[in-house]
């Protein structure tokens, strides 16, 4: 079992289901306010981090600091992104801007930061026979 795969398959999963509420609770409610949150936990946190746990499965990665570092940054990355995102654009809580933006900004860099780790790997990636 491949512990990357697994755990990025269920954040994806998370995701889906998150993004999927947040559809049906737009269609319902005729409101549109979380379009921009529902897209991007779908396409980042569904898509993306479902695609990077079929690499994982597909092909056997050997540096573990680098995979852990990528696993790790496209999670937290793309649940602070999202949840910046919501707080900084929906405004939920009235919280001060400053505190939102830079959830949403550290999310957004730390997937920024899985993409670039995760580019890396694939360059390292050496085929065995």
């Amino acid at each position: 079992m491949n512990k990357n795969s697994v755990l990025l398959l269920r954040f994806a999963a998370i995701f889906g289901v998150i993004g999927a509420i947040l559809g049906a609770h737009m269609a319902g409610s005729g409101s549109y306010a979380f379009r921009a949150v529902h897209a991007h936990i779908l396409v980042v946190g569904w898509l993306t981090l479902f695609g990077w746990a079929v690499f994982y499965k597909v092909f056997q990665t050997t540096n573990n600091l680098l995979s852990k570092i990528h696993v790790w940054s496209a999670i937290l990355g793309s649940v602070g992104l999202t949840i910046g995102m919501w707080l900084y654009m929906v405004k939920p809580f009235n919280l001060p801007e400053g505190i939102t933006l830079a959830i949403y900004i550290g999310g957004g860099v730390l997937l920024l930061i899985s993409f670039i780790v995760f580019f890396l790997i694939t360059l390292f990636y050496r085929e065995e026979n």
